[in-house]
């Protein structure tokens, strides 16, 4: 029986993990550690690793991994900006989780989007102690305003469904657009000057990284509203701040940040936030952060553990692994998998 060590664990990972780890075999021991380069020692007589998206798979860690037995890390997420790629490459394979649920994200953020729209966070807040007011509580209708798409995937293409239900104006951007689609494309300087609102649903990666900043900013409406569900690195969180003092943007829905990794996921409730931006963020009655809990239905949870654990299972019997990314996947260069066969 193969061994998982399992890091970074939550209850609820518990609860998906062990309905099928039976069924392929693996035994799993939880750590609620966080994975970096002083536990990857913890890894020490594991076949396996499973790491989430704010554990630390970079050079050092990769360097401990590699004293270890294990030689696959299995990513129980999308997103891999946390992988050095390079460093892994030759040593470690890494797999993921492309598709878990498209519906539990896009869902989510529409959601943002109705709560910040029409106040209801403010609302619920106020009848709690019997304050019926409406002062303050006005919306706008979604109704042929125009949101702007960045990132046409299969999380944007499904928030895109959503957002024509309710007869809103669709336009993207995305330096990949899907070919014989319906999707109205435009460049991402149109799309900050058009949009009412606009929601980020993109990989991070240094073309990426901080694409939202001071400069795209000053492009946008006053009063624009900004929603990011997909990596908080996106966004220039300091610019953020400065464009809601200053009433350029008229309200945000954030489910990530760029330094969230030392605080979502964890109860901090008794602590004090040592981050003035994030502290500002939530401090302000235009903003919600949700903890980056877009995924977290059942369905993605159950698809997530499903598809981790066949990835391992792939591994371990000598299969081809769909999910495995490398080093020249990551370039978009070509590697031995395109083949048919493994990266390395």
């Amino acid at each position: 029986m193969k061994k998982i060590a399992f890091f970074d664990t939550k209850p609820y990972d518990k609860i998906y993990f062990d309905k099928f780890k039976d069924e392929f075999g693996f035994e799993i021991k939880y750590f609620e550690s966080k994975l970096n380069p002083d536990t990857a020692h913890m890894a020490t007589k594991y076949d396996a690793v499973c790491a989430f998206v704010n554990d630390d798979i970079g050079k050092e860690t990769i360097k401990e991994l590699c004293e270890t037995n294990a030689k696959i890390v299995a990513m129980r997420c999308a997103g891999y900006n946390n992988v050095n790629f390079k460093e892994a490459y030759g040593k470690i394979h890494i797999v993921r989780v492309p598709a878990y649920s498209p519906y539990a994200v896009a869902e989510h953020t529409m959601a943002l989007l109705l709560c910040l729209n029409r106040k209801i966070h403010r609302a619920f807040n106020r009848t709690r102690e019997y304050n019926f007011s409406l002062n303050s509580l006005i919306g706008f209708d979604l109704n042929q305003k125009t949101i702007g798409i960045i990132g046409t995937g299969k999380i944007g293409r499904t928030f895109i469904d959503i957002c024509k239900g309710f007869k809103l104006n669709v336009i993207a951007y995305d330096p990949y657009p899907q070919k014989n689609s319906d999707i109205k494309y435009v460049t991402f300087d149109e799309l900050c000057t058009e949009s009412d609102i606009i929601s980020l649903h993109c990989p991070l990666n240094k073309d990426t990284n901080h694409l939202i900043n001071e400069k795209a900013i000053e492009k946008m409406k006053k009063g624009v509203y900004i929603l990011n569900t997909s990596r908080g690195s996106l966004i220039d969180s300091e610019a953020l701040l400065n464009a809601l003092k200053n009433k350029k943007v008229g309200a945000a829905a954030l489910d990530v940040y760029e330094e969230e990794t030392d605080f979502f996921y964890e109860d901090l409730s008794f602590k004090i936030i040592n981050d003035d931006v994030l502290s500002g963020l939530i401090s302000m009655p235009n903003v919600i952060v949700t903890s980056h809990q877009a995924f977290l239905t059942h369905e993605a949870l159950k698809n997530i553990a499903y598809v981790t654990l066949s990835n391992l299972s792939h591994y371990f019997n000598n299969e081809n692994l769909e999910n495995e990314i490398c080093y020249k996947c990551h370039k978009g260069e070509e590697c031995s998998r395109k083949e048919g066969k493994r990266c390395f």
